[in-house]
């Protein structure tokens, strides 16, 4: 072979192979809880960037990922976002988070009301009938945005049989209250109190529905919940 020629090849052969590694993922960049759903909550929870707001119990988030991966591998979620609604906290702290699993981030931190009839600062008692000015319990499928009596609203699909799948037809639905906010809490010493939706302040909501919509993960926990209809959904 001509010497200039093979001189040639080599340096095309090298070129090319630093393009193929240039492409891989470097060593030392994070893994995200999606390319590794296998990893143990303790390990996503651990990666997870709070971006400067507070991160939720380890044993909410458990929970909720758990049930994440189950429903997202039977095709019933389709975005790699979590919604956490954690109903063991205080009505008066911020106990809801909207979780980017792709990106390992929390995208939001916000307020979130719970029923009437569930509880005063504190959810206590929990329903799935018409009319009980109840919340419900369990994991949710987002569906679709309407302008409804509350202005712009997000619909969801309770997924949990006779826990909270009556959800569509009560109208249990996240939208935008004034009576969600910081001044409401210091003028009455509890948030306000919805007819059951997870209402969350005017101001938080258009961003927050535009990120959730059409098919992400949303959980509400309580150290009360009764798995057993999800562990049917998923079997």
């Amino acid at each position: 072979m001509n010497y200039n020629l093979f001189s040639l090849f080599i340096v095309v052969l090298l070129t090319s192979f630093g393009r193929l590694s240039n492409t891989t993922k470097p060593k030392d960049a994070p893994v995200t809880a999606i390319e590794n759903p296998a990893s143990g909550a303790l390990a996503v929870y651990k990666m997870l960037d709070a971006n400067s707001f507070s991160m939720p119990n380890p044993e909410s988030f458990s929970e909720a990922l758990e049930g994440f991966y189950a429903l997202k591998q039977k095709g019933i979620i389709q975005k790699d976002i979590l919604t956490l609604i954690d109903f063991s906290k205080s009505a008066n702290t911020k106990r809801l988070w909207v979780i980017d699993l792709k990106a390992n981030k929390i995208l939001f931190n916000t307020l979130v009301a719970h029923g009437r009839n569930t509880g005063e600062e504190y959810a206590q008692t929990f329903s799935n009938a018409a009319e009980s000015f109840k919340s419900s319990l369990g994991f949710y499928a987002t569906g679709e945005i309407y302008n409804g009596k509350h202005g712009l609203s997000l619909r969801l699909d309770g997924l949990e049989k006779g826990i909270n799948d009556h959800a569509r037809e009560r109208s249990v639905v996240v939208h935008g209250a004034d009576y969600v906010s910081e001044s409401f809490i210091k003028g009455n010493k509890r948030l306000g109190r919805s007819q059951g939706c997870p209402a969350i302040p005017v101001e938080m909501n258009e961003k927050i529905i535009e990120v959730i919509k059409d098919k992400s993960c949303l959980f509400i926990f309580h150290p009360s919940r009764n798995q057993s209809a999800f562990r049917k959904l998923i079997s």
